[in-house]
């Protein structure tokens, strides 16, 4: 019987507000080696399936492996206002890669704008959640996609069916 390939579900988009880079310096250790680059999560809306905020206090671990290609560990917290479970958390783990030409890289890092397709832009996000009702989140696997802006980075999460 052959397998059936999986399907994609449309669960949310994201829109995060970001505040100006702190470069941490080259570090290593002994599962890193690279430039340690955190980036502070000021705030942000949630739209799809789940409405909300994002809150601010959260930030992107970033560890740029190269002039080209950077790791990026990012954690923040989700407020939801849908009516079925208002006020409720979402605490959000986003494992990502981004890469690029060296140039449109460079280009991010000093907060110009680029063409979204001329980045590899993939994640894989975790939750944990406050409700019930939202176990559904913590029971599949999800991956996304996303673009660095300026001031926001804007993904779209996808639960694997």
């Amino acid at each position: 019987m052959p397998l059936r390939p999986p399907v994609l579900e449309s669960v949310m988009d994201l829109s995060v507000t970001v505040a100006t880079p702190l470069e941490a310096g080259q570090i290593s250790g002994t599962h890193s080696r690279g430039l340690r680059r955190i980036i502070p999560i000021t705030g942000g809306t949630v739209r799809g399936q789940l409405n909300g905020r994002v809150l601010s206090g959260g930030a992107d671990f970033q560890l740029v492996l190269s002039e080209t290609m950077a790791d990026l560990d990012a954690r923040y917290l989700l407020q939801l206002d849908d009516p079925e479970w208002a006020g409720a958390h979402v605490f959000v783990q986003n494992r990502a890669l981004r890469r690029g030409s060296a140039e449109d890289i460079a280009k991010l890092v000093r907060g110009e704008p680029v063409d979204p397709a001329a980045i590899y832009f993939r994640c894989a996000p975790t939750f944990e959640v406050s409700h019930p009702a939202l176990a559904w989140m913590t029971e599949s696997l999800f991956i996304g996609t996303g673009a660095r802006f300026p001031d926001r980075v804007e993904m779209r999460f996808f639960r694997v069916c």
